[in-house]
């Protein structure tokens, strides 16, 4: 009998032990949704206005004594200060939540093309192509009916998590305008870009103002347009990412989202594009990135100490942050509201291109920028150092587009 009352109560302490354990577990998970939904509101609270300027504490001199500024003055007297520093953030989406992949395994850097020439890093299969000058800017023109794809090591070069990143210039001026889109392909098996009817994942139709499309699902072809309101009558660049996720398919024209797929119903290997244009108008893309996936932010903390993104970007040689940073900001700030225990250095670093000295202090303007972002999303300062690394520091080799694209990053070092 004693042995019996022994062993039931110990089964009885066990089953409280995991109730107890499950109790405490439910209430981390209840405080960290309820953080993320605090930091979603604070992110909400930016939207349609820059971040604030900021103005760093200063002194100037009087009769030998100095005197304290504060760092967000009502007003201030620009000849009594030793100097003026300034700093506007661009606004962020907040209902943009898309993420670039880690490891960046293609990048056209159309900068040491030859224009006029086909473009180097792709491959033709219909139509015709060339490097150009649009303004200042070197791009890739893509004649009516043009499908061009990526020039890859493997074939199947899509992994099971990737993004898909290029920039598309609509041309406008005529009532044709709005039949100008561009074609985006997902393939799910390697045949010279052909797979019998049934198996193929029907072309995603990229508009100005959404896209159209057609999958197969229990062999029927069914066909699905989403056209969004805000985006009507905007032509000119427009920014398409592409999220995939083993099974789920996200797309994005500038900050809208336009469509989420649950499940796509086939493994992309590889894609490529097509033009359509009418009255003799070419097609334009540029900044065409691939990249893989990873884990969750939190995670990649706890195995390795640290996160490094290359989605956090930069106007060329400025510390000014792109709008199309939002999404890696809001999982960071996220985070950071989630666990408060967590703390970082932020690391700034750059490819070799330019000046030692000048790239130094670029990344390091540059990982202050992404601390002042953070602040403004609710995160406190005390929880942030920053420094910049420059190049000295890469991660792959500066003698590829793509090696050039990974070393310029941002990483998170926990402190």
């Amino acid at each position: 009998m004693a042995m019996l009352s022994f062993s039931i109560t110990s089964v009885n302490a066990q089953i409280l032990k995991k109730i107890k354990k499950r109790v405490q577990e439910t209430a981390e998970e209840t405080a960290a949704r309820k953080a993320e939904e605090k930091t979603a509101e604070a992110i909400d609270s930016l939207v349609e206005k820059p971040f604030k300027k900021r103005k760093k504490k200063r002194k100037k001199k009087e009769g030998g004594n100095e005197q304290n500024y504060e760092a967000y003055p009502e007003s201030s007297n620009e000849e009594q200060l030793e100097e003026e520093v300034s700093e506007e953030q661009p606004q962020l989406w907040s209902a943009y939540n898309f993420i670039p992949g880690d490891k960046t395994i293609f990048y056209d850097d159309l900068s040491s093309e030859e224009n006029g020439e086909f473009p180097s890093r792709w491959d033709l299969l219909k139509g015709s192509a060339q490097n150009a000058i649009l303004g200042e800017e070197s791009v890739i023109q893509l004649e009516d009916k043009t499908i061009i794809f990526p020039l890859m090591e493997t074939k199947e070069y899509l992994p099971e998590v990737f993004t898909i990143e290029f920039d598309a210039y609509y041309p406008s001026g005529d009532t044709y305008s709005h039949l100008n889109y561009y074609c985006f392909r997902l393939w799910p098996e390697i045949n010279n870009h052909k797979t019998a009817e049934g198996d193929t994942f029907k072309p995603i139709y990229l508009y100005n103002d959404g896209i159209s499309f057609t999958r197969w699902i229990d062999g029927q072809a069914r066909e699905s347009k989403v056209r969004k309101s805000e985006l009507k009558n905007s032509y000119g660049w427009k920014h398409i990412a592409i999220a995939f996720n083993k099974r789920s398919l996200k797309i994005f024209l500038d900050e809208t989202q336009v469509v989420n797929i649950p499940n796509l119903g086939t493994k992309p290997t590889q894609f490529n594009l097509e033009s359509y244009l009418y009255h003799d108008k070419t097609g334009t893309i540029k900044n065409v990135r691939i990249a893989e996936g990873g884990k969750k932010l939190y995670d990649r903390v706890v195995a390795d100490g640290k996160f490094v993104t290359q989605g956090i970007l930069f106007d060329v040689n400025s510390a000014t942050i792109k709008p199309a940073s939002g999404g890696v900001l809001k999982k960071v700030a996220q985070m950071m509201q989630a666990h408060t225990d967590l703390n970082f250095r932020i690391e700034g670093h750059t490819d070799s291109d330019g000046d030692d000295a000048h790239n130094l202090q670029l990344s390091a303007d540059r990982a202050d920028a992404v601390k002042w972002a953070l602040v403004a999303m609710g995160i406190s300062e005390d929880r942030f150092t920053t420094e910049g690394k420059g190049e000295a520091i890469p991660v792959a080799d500066n003698s590829t587009p793509e090696g050039k694209a990974n070393n310029r990053r941002v990483e998170f070092i926990k402190q």
